[in-house]
């Protein structure tokens, strides 16, 4: 019995540049100092990007939320947001969760490909500067 397989689709370096580039350009307009971190639909790395002068710290936690998006499939400020709410058992998941505002899921026609993670500043604006990236994204495939 013959069967088939989905098409899938992955994220490139190219487009993890392009999304670097645009997070970048945010995070520069307004002074900020951040790690971008861009991994695909397992978690891995394809892009880590340190602004000079951001503190190392910055690094784990970055990719960290770019992780949990992926994991989670949602914005790690929904994870946030569960704990501030009393959720507190949720700490108890499992996978080393980044439950700090950030990190965004990556979707290309309702396939999750990759996420994006910001850390260095605010956890609002770090979130702002990842949309950016998911925003070049999406304009570059329109």
């Amino acid at each position: 019995m013959p069967i088939a397989l989905p098409a899938k689709k992955s994220l490139t370096l190219e487009a993890a540049r392009l999304m670097a580039a645009a997070a970048e350009a945010t995070a520069a307009k307004n002074g900020w100092k951040v790690v971008i971190a861009v991994v695909d639909d397992g978690g891995h790395a394809l892009l880590v990007h340190r602004l000079d002068g951001t503190q190392s710290s910055s690094v784990p936690t970055a990719m960290g939320k770019a992780r949990s998006a992926v994991a989670y499939k949602r914005p790690t400020r929904i994870l946030e947001e569960m704990i501030n709410k009393g959720r507190y058992s949720f700490l108890s998941a499992g996978g080393d969760p980044v439950a700090l505002q950030g990190g965004l899921p990556i979707e290309v026609e309702g396939q999750l490909v990759g996420g994006i993670g910001v850390s260095g500043v605010k956890a609002s604006d770090d979130e702002i500067i990842a949309q950016a990236g998911l925003d070049a994204l999406r304009d570059a495939l329109a």
